[in-house]
């Protein structure tokens, strides 16, 4: 990983951290506000490996919170999302499957990835990945509660292998899904996939 990225992790993280970093394979599971503003915040975190699960296009109401650009309008979201990733860092292995999760093909995607990031809008959809990520034994950080402006501060809780976070009460279908809250609920699913690879950060 020795490019412009790299730069300027080396100046934060020990060699031994980058490896770990740039060895580490995440699943993304919805390419949407959440899924690539999770996904590029990993990216610049240095990590090495993200498959990308989403079966939807880019629209132009989605401008309004996701990591996408007017260009993108009409290009499935796995695409135009390992696009700029790769732009980002050149060196990362980006792997994309365009299809939606179901009963029959999530036990072989899940085994693709030791952790995952749950970031669906609809909850059958999530709670499909998060019961089979914990009954498969995979560690997954999911979230709940994001829509709006103002609110309910945001936090995370541990659960054994699940990491939720959220405000837990907003309905983001009931509340509009705007960038501040959307890409804070976003840092903080990256934030706990840093945890699981890396462990907690010591502190004095």
């Amino acid at each position: 990983m020795q490019n412009a990225l790299h730069t300027g992790l080396a100046r934060y993280l020990s060699p031994a951290q980058l490896e770990t970093l740039h060895a580490a394979r995440i699943g993304v599971a919805g390419a949407g506000g959440l899924g690539s503003n999770a996904a590029l915040m990993l990216a610049r975190c240095g990590i090495g490996n993200l498959l990308l699960v989403d079966d939807d296009v880019v629209d132009a109401s989605n401008l309004n919170r996701q990591q996408y650009w007017p260009r993108h309008v009409g290009r499935p979201k796995v695409e135009a999302l390992a696009e700029l990733l790769l732009e980002l860092n050149p060196d990362m292995t980006v792997e994309t499957r365009r299809m939606r999760l179901d009963q029959r093909n999530i036990p072989t995607v899940l085994s693709a990835c030791p952790i995952w990031v749950e970031a669906f809008d609809g909850p059958d959809d999530k709670t499909l990945l998060v019961e089979a990520a914990l009954l498969g034994g995979y560690r997954i950080a999911s979230a709940s509660g994001l829509g709006g402006w103002g609110g309910k501060a945001m936090s995370k809780r541990q659960l054994g292998n699940l990491v939720l976070v959220g405000d837990f009460s907003t309905d983001v279908l009931l509340a509009p899904p705007l960038a501040p809250r959307v890409t804070e609920a976003a840092a903080l699913l990256a934030d706990a996939v840093l945890e699981m690879v890396l462990g907690a950060q010591e502190t004095v």
